[in-house]
């Protein structure tokens, strides 16, 4: 039949319900023409940082009742959101840059949604690993996404489980971090592991340098980066 998909042509709203929605991770052009209508729709909007949701509402005129979301204080606003929508309303929750619950709180406010027996409807859109593992010219057929690893206790650890990992691995890093973890990178996996770094994704300054992890670790050194950034690492049996 056709107009099966009428429901979201319209966006009207008619069961309350919790939406994630994307925003984006650079390029303020990547926010999707259905993310906008349920951010103009919803009844309040919870934000991982208010000040950056706040700049993004601006600019698409959107005016809404906005409180924060974020993993200081989740466990205490999990039941707020849910007797909110309990009572009749619609929520969205955005964060600060990509899909909520993608190194980013979302997870626990899903999970207490579905105990309670709430819809929960996540919007697509930007997510900064999809266009770096496609970008890295490593297979992308098969991967594994670690996020962020630990900044110390297990973070070395959790790199050894990864060195027979045959999927290409995607990680998230901070820039002044960078060339630390390649390093640790090369000491378990070995120097010769073809790698990519992502950093600016969207933005104008977007970079994707490929290499071995060596040849990533001196590019890095002597020119530290800048901005967000994505890790693809080759799979073990892609290294040779």
């Amino acid at each position: 039949m056709s107009g099966k998909n009428t429901k979201h042509n319209n966006e009207n709203i008619v069961q309350p319900k919790l939406y994630l929605v994307p925003t984006p991770i650079g390029n303020l052009d990547d926010m999707t023409f259905r993310a906008v209508k349920i951010l103009n729709a919803v009844d309040i909007i919870f934000a991982e940082d208010t000040r950056t949701a706040s700049f993004l509402l601006k600019h698409y005129r959107i005016e809404k009742k906005m409180f924060s979301h974020h993993k200081f204080n989740e466990h205490a606003t999990v039941e707020q959101i849910v007797r909110h929508i309990a009572e009749g309303k619609n929520v969205a929750l955005v964060s600060d840059a990509g899909t909520p619950g993608i190194s980013d709180p979302g997870f626990l406010l899903v999970r207490t949604c579905i105990e309670h027996g709430i819809d929960v409807e996540c919007l697509p859109g930007a997510t900064a690993f999809v266009p770096a593992v496609v970008n890295s010219g490593l297979p992308c057929d098969r991967f594994v996404f670690e996020g962020f690893l630990p900044q110390k206790k297990g973070r070395l650890k959790r790199i050894e489980q990864c060195a027979n990992e045959k999927r290409t691995m995607i990680f998230y890093e901070s820039p002044f971090r960078l060339v630390k973890t390649l390093t640790q990178f090369a000491e378990v996996f070995g120097c010769d592991r073809r790698a990519c770094v992502s950093r600016e994704i969207s933005k104008l300054y977007e970079e994707n340098l490929r290499g071995t992890l060596q040849q990533l670790i001196a590019h890095y050194t002597d020119k530290p980066p800048r901005g967000e950034i994505v890790i693809i690492v080759a799979g073990a049996q892609d290294s040779v």
